[in-house]
């Protein structure tokens, strides 16, 4: 069975993690309770997610709102039915074009069926979403995380989440991937929600706009 949190246990969990990690209480104590960043498991926000890979949040959301602003409610069919010229006109790069039409080619075909990821494991949902052009476990994390409310993930590919973590436990700067885990599962099962806090840390100390 897979773990989730929701809005009634997120702070609950916050405080618990708090107890358990001094850093974490730290930014609490600094910062206050992060926001439970989350997202409809659709496959608009896959589309945001896309976006978001690799490019400033800043950037991500100008293109998601320039393409909102063209289709209204993002659907695979509409996807489809832009040219390149069109998307690149919705700051779509020639990768991300790519990308969004093998999504919404896999959904269209019922490759893949958002809906019944909800009964799905962590694992299942990771592999299903892999096979398709463009999504790597970054994405697969994001959407894990704020569309699906998984409690466990901890995503190494997100440079602000390890930056986050680098400065709040003062961590060499070469640090590799085992040792970061290893800290991380003192915060199991909810390594996702240690994420928010790290995330909140870092969006205070750099004062960045979050859109979505």
């Amino acid at each position: 069975m897979h773990n989730t949190y929701s809005e009634k246990d997120f702070h609950n969990i916050c405080r618990l993690l708090a107890e358990k990690d001094a850093h974490l209480k730290l930014i609490i104590d600094e910062y206050g309770l992060p926001p439970m960043w989350s997202r409809p498991a659709i496959f608009q926000s896959l589309i945001l997610t896309i976006l978001e890979q690799q490019v400033s949040l800043a950037s991500a959301y100008s293109a998601y709102k320039k393409l909102k602003a063209k289709i209204g409610f993002v659907t695979p069919k509409k996807i489809l039915a832009l040219s390149d010229e069109d998307l690149k006109a919705c700051y779509f790069s020639r990768q991300k074009i790519v990308y969004a039409r093998a999504l919404a080619t896999a959904i269209i075909t019922q490759k893949i069926n958002l809906k019944k990821m909800n009964f799905m494991s962590d694992e299942e949902i990771r592999t299903t979403l892999k096979v398709i052009k463009g999504i790597g476990d970054w994405t697969v994390d994001v959407y894990l995380m704020h569309a699906l409310q998984r409690s466990d993930l901890f995503p190494l590919g997100d440079v602000a989440l390890v930056n986050s973590l680098k400065h709040i436990k003062q961590l060499h700067p070469s640090i590799n991937k085992e040792e970061m885990l290893a800290i991380a599962e003192n915060w199991r099962p909810y390594r996702t929600v240690a994420s928010m806090i790290l995330w909140h840390a870092y969006i205070q100390r750099k004062k960045i706009k979050v859109y979505a």
